[in-house]
């Protein structure tokens, strides 16, 4: 199973929605990066997305957008294969 990083927040419905997603298709474990806690690690996000919204999901080294990024992803039969890696 690839390894999943998401930049979050804790209020977020959005990331709450991703989380479930990813654990609907056998996601165990999920690093969390929670920008609300450290301006650092939103500046890294951004830097490395060019967004500013949360959450900001990576599956491995490749960057899947936001949560109706990874939704579309997992309707269109891509996230399966990505999970797989």
């Amino acid at each position: 199973m690839s390894k999943v990083r998401m930049y979050t927040t804790q209020v977020c419905p959005y990331c709450i929605r991703a989380k479930a997603l990813l654990k609907q298709r056998g996601v165990e474990q999920i690093e969390e990066i929670r920008v609300d806690l450290d301006p650092a690690q939103r500046a890294a996000m951004i830097a490395a997305t060019g967004r500013r919204t949360v959450p900001q999901i990576f599956i491995g080294d490749t960057h899947v957008g936001g949560c109706d990024d990874l939704m579309a992803l997992d309707q269109r039969g891509g996230l399966a294969p990505m999970l797989a890696g």
